[in-house]
C-alpha cells in the first residue's frame, strides 16, 4: 500500500462517500486522486438528505457502540474538522438522548443491552415506571415495565448539513465530484480496473468504492456478489400540537413508533405494516393515522395533533442482519463496499469514512477495527445481530 499515486473512484456522493473522500484526501500517507461519482447532486432521493438524522450510543453490538462514540466526538468538534477557509459548518447538534420504552416482554432485552453498554462506557440509565413518570410527566407509563435513557452522546442534527460539510471539505482538499450514473465495475484477474458509466465510458482506478446507498446492489451484478441491500421506504411526519413535552428525548415506543421534537413541532415515524423492497418514495399518509393512535396513547397531549408536512426516504436495508457491510469485496480486493447501514449511515459516516480511508492508505484499520462488519460474513453465512434496531 501507500503507492506513489493512486486513483480512487467512489460511487455515491452521499454522506458515506463524501466522508471517505474527505478523510482519504486528508490522510498523511495518501498520494493520489479521489473522484466521487454522484448521479444526482441535488440529492433529491438520497438517504443523507431525507433521514431523521440522529445519533445514539444505545446499541447491543460493541462495534456499533464504538462507531458512535467516535461519531459523537466528531460531530461535537465539527468546526475543527470540517471548516473551510473560515466557513464553519453548523449542524445544529442537539443532545437530548434516546429513550427506549419497554413492556414486560422487552424488559429483559433492555437489561441485557444495558449491561453491554455499561461495559463499553456508555452513559445510560434504566428507569422503572415511577422514575420515568417523575422525569417525563407528560408520558403515559401504565403499560411499561422499564425504560432506557441515554444520558450523554445521543441526540439529533442536520444530516444534510453534515453531508454538505463533508462534501465542501473534500472539494477543498482536491476531491473531484462528477455528475454521472455508474453502472458497474470492470474487473479482471481478481481486481477492479475501472468504474463503468452510463453510455460505456470507463474511469480507470486503482481502488473503487461502492457507496451508492439504496442503489448499491445492481452495481455489483457483474462481480459475483448478490448484495442483500434494498431500499426500504420510511416516512417521516412533522406535526404540531398544543401539548408540552419539556426535555423530550427521541422516544422509541414498544409499538415501533418513534418521535422527537424539531424546533416548536415534532417529527415521528412508524415502520410500515408491509416492508417491501425498492418501492417508490411516495408518502403513505394512511400510516400517519396509525402513528397518531400510538402517539395519543403514549403522550395524552398528542390526542390533538395536526400534520404539517411529510416526506419519504430509503433505509439502505441489509436484509442479512441490518448492519453495515464494509471492506473488500470477497473476490475483488481493491473494490471496497460501504453499504447496508439500515438507517444508521449518517451517524456512522465519520468512523466508516476514517476506517476505509485507513484501509486504502495504510492497508488496515489503524484506529478502530471495523472488521466485525466485514462483507466476509455473507460468504461464511454469519450474522452480526444488533438487538437495538429501530
Amino acid at each position: 500500500m501507500g503507492q506513489a499515486t493512486q486513483k480512487v473512484v467512489i460511487v455515491g456522493g452521499g454522506v458515506i462517500g463524501s466522508a471517505l473522500a474527505c478523510f482519504l484526501a486528508a490522510h498523511a500517507r495518501f498520494r493520489g486522486e479521489v473522484t466521487v461519482i454522484e448521479r444526482d447532486p441535488t440529492y433529491a432521493q438520497a438517504s443523507s438528505a431525507l433521514s431523521a438524522s440522529s445519533i445514539r450510543q444505545q446499541f447491543s453490538a460493541p462495534v456499533n457502540i464504538a462507531i458512535s462514540q467516535f461519531g459523537i466526538e466528531f460531530l461535537r468538534n465539527i468546526k475543527q474538522h470540517l471548516a473551510v477557509d473560515g466557513d464553519v459548518p453548523d449542524i445544529g447538534l442537539t443532545e437530548k438522548g434516546y429513550l427506549y420504552l419497554a413492556t414486560e416482554a422487552g424488559a429483559a432485552t433492555l437489561r441485557e443491552n444495558h449491561a453491554t453498554q455499561r461495559a463499553h462506557s456508555v452513559a445510560v440509565a434504566l428507569l422503572e415506571p415511577a422514575a420515568l413518570q417523575q422525569r417525563f410527566p407528560w408520558l403515559q407509563v401504565d403499560d411499561l415495565a422499564l425504560a432506557s435513557l441515554g444520558l450523554d452522546g445521543e441526540g439529533w442534527f442536520d444530516g444534510y448539513g453534515l453531508l454538505m460539510a463533508f462534501k465542501n471539505k473534500a472539494r477543498s482538499l482536491g476531491v473531484q465530484y462528477v455528475k454521472a450514473q455508474a453502472t458497474g465495475f470492470a474487473h479482471s484477474q481478481g481486481r477492479v480496473n475501472a468504474v463503468t458509466l452510463e453510455g460505456g465510458t470507463q474511469l480507470a482506478c486503482d481502488w473503487a468504492v461502492n457507496a451508492a446507498g439504496a442503489w448499491a446492489r445492481p452495481l455489483l451484478a457483474g462481480t459475483g456478489l448478490d448484495l442483500p441491500v434494498y431500499g426500504r421506504k420510511r416516512c417521516v411526519y412533522a406535526f404540531s400540537s398544543p401539548a408540552k413535552t419539556p426535555d423530550c428525548p427521541l422516544v422509541i415506543d414498544p409499538s415501533g413508533l418513534w418521535f422527537r421534537p424539531e424546533g416548536n413541532i415534532w417529527i415521528c415515524g412508524l415502520p410500515p405494516p408491509q416492508d417491501d423492497n425498492d418501492v417508490p418514495l411516495e408518502v403513505d399518509y394512511d400510516l400517519f393515522d396509525q402513528a397518531w393512535l400510538a402517539l395519543a396513547h403514549r403522550v395524552p397531549g398528542f390526542e390533538a395533533v395536526r400534520m404539517q408536512r411529510a416526506w419519504a426516504g430509503y433505509y439502505e436495508y441489509n436484509t442479512h442482519d441490518q448492519n453495515a457491510l464494509l471492506g473488500p469485496h470477497p473476490a475483488l480486493s481493491n473494490l471496497l463496499l460501504a453499504n447496508g447501514f439500515s438507517g444508521h449511515g449518517l451517524q456512522q459516516a465519520p468512523a466508516v469514512g476514517r476506517g476505509l480511508a485507513e484501509w486504502i492508505a495504510d492497508g488496515a484499520y489503524t484506529s478502530l477495527d471495523l472488521s466485525p462488519l466485514s462483507v466476509q460474513r455473507l460468504v461464511e453465512g454469519r450474522a452480526l445481530l444488533e438487538k437495538n434496531v429501530i
